[in-house]
């Protein structure tokens, strides 16, 4: 007769278990300025800055060590060979950009001169660049509705992805998150039918469904969400009153609000999301390198007593000793 207590014999060890996990969600080291907190899948990273503060190409960076493989024909990249879904809601991203960023990165790994980018080509492995640009999904969105409807059919693309022998999705980057967020805030707040069930359309059950439609997504597809948002410094100020200024009243300058504290505009289920928060800021008028444009990283949440400078030549990342 079977042992009333047969049900709760265990599948695994408790050591099982966590080569297990960690197997299927690596803590993943990302380049500078990640390096200080190791992320893994299921983490919810904002990274909040002006325009311009390198938002975009910080993505492009961690998506290359995402796509890059830990080792080809002996020589190390230190990627995880996983592939990357990239949904771009500003609707400036330039592939191109990420396709140079990967050829500088395969360039500098093997010690050739970047003069190869600029002549024939041929000295660079072209068959590693074509396999990792396969691992990038591209996707674009003009308003909310279509990034609802992508998201929607994220769960479908990515079974797609995994039925034609690709790799898994580790990466979510959304580029950026409040792109729609004065387009919802207009909508006007009428129900969406007759059915009483059914919520009203505006930014906050907008901003609601975003954040469930990721959720689920997490739950079937663990992978690691960054997301780029635009930062808003200073005291609070509708754009009624920014209009209403006099013809003869002074601009403050953009870089002095920076100085002030940084508030979030997102609705609170956005916040209440996010896990952790980086805030980039321009050190221009304190950069000691006067031919490239730098920056300032300030973890946020968690909170960290130290930031980290970098710079910004051609297209790469670079942070000052």
């Amino acid at each position: 007769m079977t042992s009333a207590f047969s049900w709760i014999t265990a599948d695994e060890t408790a050591e099982q278990t966590l080569v297990r996990i960690f197997k299927e969600r690596p803590f993943l080291i990302l380049p500078p300025p990640f390096h200080r907190i190791p992320l893994r899948a299921g983490n919810v990273v904002e990274i909040v800055g002006p325009s311009p503060s390198a938002k975009t190409l910080i993505l492009i960076q961690a998506a290359i060590n995402c796509i890059l493989p830990k080792e080809w024909k002996g020589v190390s990249y230190g990627g995880l060979e996983r592939a990357v879904l990239f949904i771009d809601l500003d609707c400036r991203f330039d592939v191109l950009s990420i396709a140079r960023a990967l050829q500088r990165r395969i360039i500098d790994a093997n010690g050739l001169r970047r003069s190869s980018l600029k002549g024939n080509g041929n000295e660079y492995d072209k068959e590693l660049f074509v396999a990792s640009m396969r691992r990038f999904l591209y996707t674009r969105c003009y308003n909310s509705f279509e990034f609802l409807a992508t998201l929607k059919t994220l769960h479908r693309r990515i079974q797609q992805e995994k039925e034609k022998g690709g790799s898994a999705v580790y990466m979510l980057l959304i580029d950026s998150i409040g792109a729609f967020y004065w387009m919802d805030r207009a909508l006007p707040t009428l129900s969406t039918g007759n059915n009483n069930n059914r919520k009203s359309l505006s930014l906050q059950t907008v901003v609601e469904t975003v954040v469930q439609e990721i959720q689920r997504l997490l739950v079937v597809h663990p992978m690691l969400v960054l997301a780029t948002k635009s930062a808003a410094f200073g005291d609070k100020q509708s754009i009624t009153e920014v209009i209403r200024k006099r013809p003869d009243e002074k601009t403050p300058d953009p870089r002095g609000a920076q100085n002030k504290p940084h508030r979030c505009f997102m609705p609170s289920v956005w916040q209440s999301f996010v896990s952790h928060r980086m805030l980039l800021r321009a050190l221009d008028g304190e950069s000691k390198h006067q031919n490239r444009p730098t920056f300032s990283a300030e973890w946020l949440l968690p909170s960290l007593n130290c930031s980290d400078h970098f710079t910004v030549n051609d297209g790469c990342l670079l942070i000052p000793k």
